[in-house]
């Protein structure tokens, strides 16, 4: 097994808490975020806790596992490795590829000798599934790529603008701290994992027969990231490019791509009325660098990579996330959690002429919550604007709560 690595904290720390605890453990996220190396972050918690105790670690992308293709493999294979006396600790990599896996979780489960960790790269399956066999005897944590603040440290890199734009430029795939920060290394590297996302997460599981229309839709929804978008207005841009695919195909590929964890979905919700509206969506990108790897990074983009950005930050730190409408002003961001909610603009720069429009439609709103504006404005005025605070993007992403 791999031994060396970097602590993802912010997981092991809510994982640490449901050790020895008649649950079972599922890490969820795209490929190559690092659930593979938090499960042996785990299993090193473990073996300090319980220096002798029985660890089954089966790894889907191994070769030497091929012959674990359904639940029956799964169970007789972790019987043969398991102890009689004492408790077992089974770690699962990568547990989508082995067929009705659901039937073994539930019968290892039942059987209460075992404590089970298992990782996933597929939405639909692992909450499908797992919803309907175990009915809410499983906790799901979902693991993204690297936060500003741990980019820093995979790195070894000062907080400062120049890393910041590197972490804008490059994303946050841990395994880019192996590779020199080139952009010809690093897209190479990148359009490797979004191939093999686009082919083996997404085309092959759900037997797409048009992969030139889930490539040219992953574009379009690049190009367009954090604009208000529907599967009808996805529909008539294909259909004047020669492309005919109707919308409900176009939702579908959306789905797929949301249940591989490539894009998220942001819904918008009207503030007064809390009605979530059903077309007119925005999409982003779980890993920059993976946007970029796609149509290039253009510094044009500016506005849409930091909304981009905001957005998975918001994700790690656990918020739901809307875009808010108001009348006819839209407000970008309208995050809860646990019963709490905040209100966020993002503008690259603050300017006389924009002023008015990101802090006055966060003036519309009249309840009490907070309302921030968020830049990457060297020159911000940090007092705000009536009322309104103001954040640099290097400090808002480096917070761990708001």
């Amino acid at each position: 097994m791999i031994k060396k690595y970097i602590e993802r904290k912010i997981y092991l720390d809510r994982i640490n808490t449901f050790i020895d605890k008649d649950i079972i453990k599922v890490i969820t996220g795209q490929r190559r975020v690092g659930k593979s190396y938090l499960l042996f972050q785990i299993m090193d918690v473990i073996k300090k806790k319980h220096p002798r105790a029985n660890i089954v670690y089966i790894n889907k992308e191994l070769n030497k596992f091929d012959e674990i293709k359904n639940y029956q493999d799964l169970l007789n294979y972790i019987k043969k490795q398991s102890k009689v006396r004492g408790k077992n600790y089974v770690f699962i990599d990568e547990i989508q590829d082995i067929d009705k896996f659901e039937k073994a979780l539930r019968d290892l489960k039942a059987s209460g000798k075992y404590d089970i960790y298992c990782t996933g790269s597929n939405a639909h399956l692992l909450s499908g599934e797992l919803a309907t066999y175990l009915n809410g005897r499983y906790l799901e944590i979902q693991v993204f790529s690297l936060s500003y603040l741990e980019f820093l440290t995979f790195h070894k890199l000062k907080n400062s603008q120049d890393s910041l734009l590197k972490y804008i430029k490059y994303g946050g795939l841990p395994y880019l701290m192996h590779l020199k920060l080139d952009d010809l290394i690093v897209y190479d590297y990148l359009k490797s994992v979004y191939n093999t996302i686009l082919y083996k997460d997404v085309v092959s599981r759900y037997k797409i027969r048009n992969p030139a229309f889930l490539e040219n839709l992953v574009e379009y929804l690049a190009d367009n990231t954090g604009s208000l978008v529907s599967a009808k207005k996805i529909s008539d841009f294909l259909k004047s490019q020669k492309i005919n695919i109707s919308p409900n195909i176009v939702l579908d590929y959306l789905s797929f791509l949301a249940n591989a964890f490539f894009i998220f979905k942001s819904p918008r919700a009207d503030i007064q009325g809390k009605k979530i509206f059903e077309i007119n969506d925005k999409y982003y990108f779980e890993d920059l660098g993976l946007r970029h790897s796609v149509i290039g990074y253009k510094q044009i983009d500016i506005n849409k990579i930091l909304e981009n950005l905001v957005f998975l930050h918001l994700q790690i730190m656990g918020y739901k996330v809307f875009v808010g409408k108001l009348g006819n002003k839209e407000i970008d961001f309208v995050c809860e959690k646990q019963g709490k909610k905040i209100y966020l603009q993002v503008a690259y720069h603050i300017t006389k002429k924009n002023q008015e429009r990101e802090f006055g439609n966060l003036l519309t709103i009249k309840d009490n919550y907070p309302k921030f504006v968020i830049s990457m404005d060297e020159l911000i005025d940090l007092k705000g604007y009536k009322g309104i605070k103001c954040i640099h993007i290097r400090d808002f992403l480096s917070l761990k709560k708001l």
